[in-house]
């Protein structure tokens, strides 16, 4: 269940200080990239760095990160059983992700790190993470509508929750591509506050940022890629300038294409899951911002080569199925519609029904083959495989469903 607000998890970390400092980040996509970039380039320094992003990816520890290392199993389950025992002995009644992001605070704490770049679960003024008080920079990403039965109907009212990581004294890098009315918004924020903002964007990186600028030109990278790192990079200076004054932000940058962030646009080869030796593309757009920007790597990159692609895709429930595939889905595409199976620790969290997902891919005017694949996720991939042959797959909808993808491949090679 989902309860939003800071007096449990503020009950359940107030006998333990946090002793670490914090980068936090909020924003409806790119939040994950920005913290993969921020943890990399922080521990190439030498900074002992933390990382707690949400949703996990295989099992329900690897969310939290010591020096780019996944924490120990064994670690994890000690901290979180004292978190459950400190819950149930006061009488809290944390949600499961208060009690994980008490746990990943305390895993900071234990493991002595110096930094600890966390991003925000949902929302962002009353999600649990907000209860950081000693932050070096305040990042906020690209915006867009989602999660509105939490957040707001409106662009605007989700900005402002958003926003609501903003603190005072804090400086904040805000993404400068975002629509006028999340902008403004944020402005209104910052003002009323009174705090230092920067407002990054790749068309004003020649201005902000010459050396990332430089960058762009010799690397093939996406848009909203660019973006992401405009907003990292202008974190990473802000964040050094306070705690290695002497180090150079730009001189890590080299080191961005070291960063893999799984299931955006991540091309992976799903031997031995099937028998194809071609790459499959596997991205965890769930949202129509996230969508279009899938759409447009598409466009690009697979379509130029193909007639038509083959996907796989699944829903959480309650998410904007058209918005989402109807217009990255052509005429001609082949469709398994498929489900996730159950998130650990997040029971909440149910899958679209796979034959009402079929209805809405069936809208579309001209559109191939489409197949739905009700529980078992493998022969929906062994479907895609065998229509598409040699041709483009691409396995999209839900990070959840990533999640199933990579859990489905690690058991296959053990």
């Amino acid at each position: 269940m989902i309860e939003l607000g800071l007096s449990r998890v503020a009950r359940l970390l107030q006998q333990t200080p946090l002793t670490w400092k914090a980068i936090h980040i909020a924003g409806t996509n790119g939040k994950g990239s920005i913290s993969a970039y921020l943890s990399h380039l922080l521990s190439t320094t030498g900074v002992r760095c933390g990382r707690f992003t949400s949703p996990h990816l295989i099992d329900r520890w690897d969310c939290i990160t010591i020096g780019e290392r996944v924490v120990q199993e064994s670690l994890f389950r000690q901290i979180e059983s004292q978190v459950k025992q400190r819950d149930e002995k006061l009488g809290i009644g944390a949600s499961e992700f208060e009690l994980l992001t008490a746990t990943a605070f305390e895993i900071f704490n234990h493991e002595q790190v110096e930094v600890g770049v966390v991003e925000v679960g949902m929302g962002g003024r009353l999600d649990a993470t907000n209860i950081l008080t000693d932050v070096l920079v305040s990042v906020i990403a690209k915006i867009g509508m989602d999660h509105q039965a939490f957040l707001g109907s409106t662009i605007e009212e989700i900005a402002r929750e958003k926003g609501g990581i903003l603190k005072p004294g804090v400086p904040s890098v805000i993404d400068n591509t975002n629509e006028t009315a999340v902008l403004e918004t944020l402005s209104s924020r910052v003002q009323e506050l009174g705090i230092d903002a920067m407002f990054v964007s790749p068309d004003k990186a020649d201005e902000q940022l010459p050396p990332l600028a430089q960058l762009f030109r010799t690397l093939d990278l996406e848009p909203h890629q660019q973006e992401n790192m405009c907003c990292a990079v202008s974190a990473l200076h802000l964040a050094l300038s306070k705690i290695r004054p002497l180090v150079d932000a730009f001189s890590l940058l080299p080191h961005l294409s070291d960063v893999k962030w799984p299931g955006r646009l991540e091309n992976i080869n799903l031997q031995p899951l099937i028998n194809r030796t071609e790459p499959v593309l596997l991205d965890g757009a769930h949202n129509p911002q996230s969508a279009a920007v899938l759409g447009r790597y598409i466009d690009r990159k697979l379509r130029p080569t193909s007639e038509n692609v083959t996907w796989v895709i699944a829903a959480s429930s309650g998410k904007d199925l058209a918005g989402v595939f109807c217009s990255i889905i052509r005429p001609g595409d082949n469709v398994a519609t498929a489900e996730f199976g159950p998130v650990d620790g997040m029971p909440w969290v149910t899958p679209t029904n796979a034959t009402e997902l079929s209805s809405t891919v069936r809208s579309i005017s001209g559109i191939g083959q489409v197949e739905s694949f009700e529980g078992d996720l493998l022969p929906a991939i062994q479907w895609a495989s065998k229509i598409a042959q040699s041709g483009p797959i691409v396995i999209a909808g839900s990070l959840y469903l990533v999640s199933d993808v990579h859990r489905l491949l690690r058991d296959a090679r053990q």
